[in-house]
């Protein structure tokens, strides 16, 4: 039977003078061995072979992750150990130490065939890669035939395997395929070799991760929060959940404002609760990305969006006048549309502003800032009539509302 195996590396150290490999520098709050592992898993492997000094805690906790998601995990010192664990008609993944590609990218180039991934040597040697002709150097990934891994037995105990391992893969003529240069040059490719390198892709890396998702004033402060903080909360292995409970804790409090008939003050609370779920949620989906794995229920949008919604209507039910005996379904008729017309809207336009419509955080500080007037029951009327309008008048995404 033919299995994939992943080689790791974490035998180069990461400063001059001391034993800490580069594997365990950290990007994004988790090791650059743990997104290999990542990336292995996604790949199929089945087998993970880790070339390693000692059996450190990172290791441990390494082997764990892999064995969680069902693959066997192997520690060995050197290349002829490897050829224990490989028969000639297993494929072999090969991960250079430090290099961190995109998962999407990698497993995309290597789907059709067995390869060794290349980058233009002009700007990638300059970078770290190991050069193996003029024009190209190796990018740090390939797919090898696991009759190679044979040859390891044939050179010296003490050869670097993963560097011996590239050198029989070409002399076995196995192709190469260049990485695209859109993926390198985007960041989407990288090689850590310090813990300087280390916190300047981070930052880099963040900034991939949340383009793009500032498409209204509330969501920009969200992924401006997850640029800024995110990394230090998945360093401190918190990650999104406190943010989260957060959020609940504003929202309970939202609550409470509703039922002291302080509809003002809990709209306004609202606005940090739903920032505070929306940065969670960007930190979850760039840890999934990353590390693959389900996003936490808590930084769902959908479970929280619906009890925010709920405390919405109920805040503008309390802060909009009623008479005497008014029942209340009829003062809840305005709030319910309003929402129901955001929701709807947001789900079938497809236009520019269709982020805002989803802005809670902008609602509910234009509706917490009008509650302490009497303009709340006018605004909410305009602003129906306006989504109405914009729903008959601008384009959709094709007959969205009407197909099924």
């Amino acid at each position: 039977m033919t299995l994939r195996v992943a080689l790791l590396s974490m035998m180069e150290p990461a400063h001059a003078g001391l034993d800490r490999p580069r594997a365990y520098l950290r990007l994004g709050g988790t090791t650059l061995a743990r997104h290999q592992l990542s990336l292995a898993l996604a790949a199929g492997c089945e087998r993970i072979a880790c070339l390693a000094r000692a059996l450190d805690p990172e290791l441990v906790e390494l082997q764990h992750e892999a064995e969680r998601a069902g693959a066997r995990f192997h520690m060995i010192s050197g290349g002829r150990a490897l050829s224990g664990l490989v028969t000639a008609s297993d494929e072999v993944l090969v991960l250079a130490e430090g290099v961190v590609p995109s998962s999407d990218d990698t497993l995309n180039l290597i789907s059709q065939a067995q390869t060794i991934l290349v980058l233009p040597a002009d700007t990638a040697v300059p970078a770290g890669f190991e050069r193996i002709d003029i024009n190209h150097a190796a990018a740090g990934v390939m797919l090898i035939p696991g009759r190679l891994v044979e040859r390891l037995n044939d050179l010296p105990s003490d050869v670097e395997p993963v560097s011996a391992l590239l050198r029989i893969a070409l002399q076995a003529g196995v192709s190469q395929r260049l990485v695209p240069q859109a993926v390198s040059a985007s960041g989407r490719w990288l090689l850590v070799r310090d813990e300087d390198q280390a916190h300047a892709a981070e930052d880099h890396w963040m900034e991939r991760q949340t383009a793009g998702l500032g498409r209204s004033p509330g969501l920009g402060l969200a992924a401006w929060i997850a640029r800024r903080y995110g990394p230090a909360l998945l360093h401190a292995g918190s990650g999104p959940r406190t943010l989260m409970l957060f959020a609940i804790a504003l929202l309970a409090l939202a609550g409470g404002a509703a039922w002291f008939d302080w509809a003002g003050i809990g709209l306004l609370l609202c606005v940090p609760a739903w920032i505070l779920h929306r940065t969670a949620a960007i930190i979850a989906g760039v840890r999934r990305e990353a590390l693959g794995g389900e996003v936490d229920w808590l930084s769902r949008p959908g479970p929280f969006g619906w009890l925010l919604d709920a405390a919405i209507v109920a805040l503008l039910v309390v802060a909009m006048p009623h008479l005497p005996g008014e029942p209340l379904w009829q003062r809840a008729l305005m709030p319910l549309v309003l929402i129901g017309l955001l929701r709807l809207l947001a789900r079938v336009m497809k236009w520019r502003f269709s982020p805002w419509l989803e802005d809670r955080a902008l609602l509910c500080l234009v509706a917490g800032g009008l509650a302490f007037s009497t303009y709340l029951p006018v605004a909410i009327a305009m602003v129906i009539l306006a989504l109405l309008t914009a729903g008959i008048g601008l384009p959709d995404d094709s007959d969205g509302i009407t197909r099924a």
